[in-house]
């Protein structure tokens, strides 16, 4: 991770850690960086910078869009715009119709007054570590001056809503029967998905219910959506809805309800969709794409269902890394990014709903009871303030504590120790048999860290 991209794009409080003066910068990196690369094609026939941008429903979203575009055709790129439409959509529209580049304003499942910028390469995947760091040494006045577009070299603005219409057309294809007679709710987070979800349901068939789908600018993420599932799975009750889905505020995430109201993470999606896929001969190298913090449960499942996993870092971009190299075409996390590689490159939380509709659907099953074999384990996580996160993990008597804990625990848990991307933290998680196990474990490590002189 660099000094302002993340994981996941240039993220923080809007005009505060991220500015107009960041956006505006870039975009004129981005519009010159990409425009000396564009060349003529029947989709560009005047070889010019075309960038896809879209974005989602905070107030903040329109500011940032008009300083990137200022920036983009200022070094002659054209700006082609999506208006509100998801993270994927984004990542759809670079990948199939010839962009250099797309951008997507949001800062996912965080509040409001948050925003931030990511920025998609011409593969439609997350941007390459190495421009990354050019765009940061721009940032920081570290390059030369990038040179002005002159006269006819100016960049436009393009309204490209027809591109989010056409993603949309897309999702409904990829469906393999009606939803005709299902009670589906959608929890849109009043958000991105609020422009796209409803529609994609509908086309299918489905008796669908929606709610937090009324963007005001302020709303998103408020006690709605992925990060908030108490709201989705009361409404699922109440309404006897068959099964319900919750989006963030991009929508490149899904957490789903199944019938009797009980929670369906990213871990569960994936023991459903990589059971049905192996089923049908269509999981590639019989292995899903997990993070380190995937429950020990779906392990246990897997290995019983003779389906192997990989493990990667935390955050979807590498799991996707990963699964372009081996070729894995399922992987995800908990939180609810799932990756399709054999429809997208980045999580997409309308098409993760749609493959888990099919499951249920082919299968004639609940997801419930599709659900329902995956047995998840307590888990326990501490975040512990210390004055130096790799000293605190690498110190010899926490890591002697660590190696006691793994021994206790045996083939019925496991110790996970990780450091904070963002924060002076090193979290401590514990996955055993039950909460009290969890909690003594825990206690255990942060003791030692306490002892070691390492906790604030």
């Amino acid at each position: 991770m660099g000094k302002y991209f993340g994981t996941d794009g240039f993220r923080g409080e809007a005009n505060v850690n991220l500015t107009v003066e960041h956006a505006y910068q870039v975009g004129r990196f981005l519009g010159w960086y990409y425009g000396q690369k564009s060349r003529v094609t029947p989709q560009n026939p005047e070889g010019r910078c075309r960038v896809a941008i879209g974005k989602d429903t905070r107030r903040s979203s329109y500011m940032f869009e008009y300083s990137l575009v200022a920036g983009l055709t200022a070094s002659g790129a054209d700006a082609f715009l999506l208006h509100v439409t998801t993270t994927p959509s984004v990542s759809y529209v670079v990948r199939t119709e010839e962009f250099d580049c797309g951008i997507m304003i949001s800062a996912s499942h965080n509040p409001f007054y948050d925003n931030g910028i990511k920025v998609i390469n011409g593969k439609g995947e997350k941007l390459e570590e190495a421009v990354i760091q050019e765009i940061e040494r721009y940032l920081d006045g570290e390059m030369g001056e990038i040179p002005f577009a002159l006269r006819d070299k100016v960049g436009r603005t393009v309204d490209y809503a027809a591109g989010r219409n056409r993603y949309i057309g897309y999702l409904i294809s990829i469906a393999t029967r009606s939803f005709k007679n299902r009670k589906v709710a959608l929890d849109c987070a009043n958000g991105s998905a609020s422009s796209i979800a409803k529609n994609v349901f509908d086309a299918l068939g489905a008796e669908t219910y929606v709610i937090n789908n009324n963007p005001n600018g302020l709303n998103i993420n408020t006690n709605c959506g992925s990060t908030h599932i108490e709201v989705l799975k009361q409404y699922v009750k109440e309404n006897g809805c068959d099964v319900g889905f919750a989006y963030d505020g991009d929508a490149d995430r899904c957490l789903a309800v199944d019938e009797n109201g009980e929670v369906v993470d990213g871990d569960k999606i994936m023991y459903v969709c990589g059971k049905y896929m192996k089923e049908n001969g269509v999981l590639v190298n019989n292995t899903v794409v997990t993070t380190i913090m995937s429950n020990f449960g779906l392990y246990k499942a897997f290995d019983r269902e003779g389906i192997t996993y990989e493990k990667t870092a935390v955050g979807d971009k590498y799991v996707y890394e990963n699964m372009a190299k081996y070729g894995n075409c399922l992987g995800g996390e908990q939180s609810g990014h799932i990756i399709f590689s054999k429809h997208a490159t980045t999580g997409d939380g309308i098409l993760t709903s749609l493959k888990v509709m099919e499951v249920m659907l082919e299968k004639k099953e609940s997801l419930g009871k599709l659900a329902s074999e995956v047995e998840i384990f307590p888990q326990v996580l501490k975040n512990v303030r210390v004055h130096d996160k790799q000293l605190a993990q690498d110190d010899a008597k926490v890591q002697e504590e660590v190696a006691k804990v793994t021994e206790a625990l045996g083939g019925n848990g496991r110790i996970l120790l990780r450091q904070s991307g963002t924060e002076p933290v090193v979290r401590v998680m514990v996955e055993a048999a039950s909460e009290e196990l969890c909690e003594n474990y825990v206690n255990q490590v942060v003791a030692v860290m306490k002892s070691q002189g390492h906790v604030l």
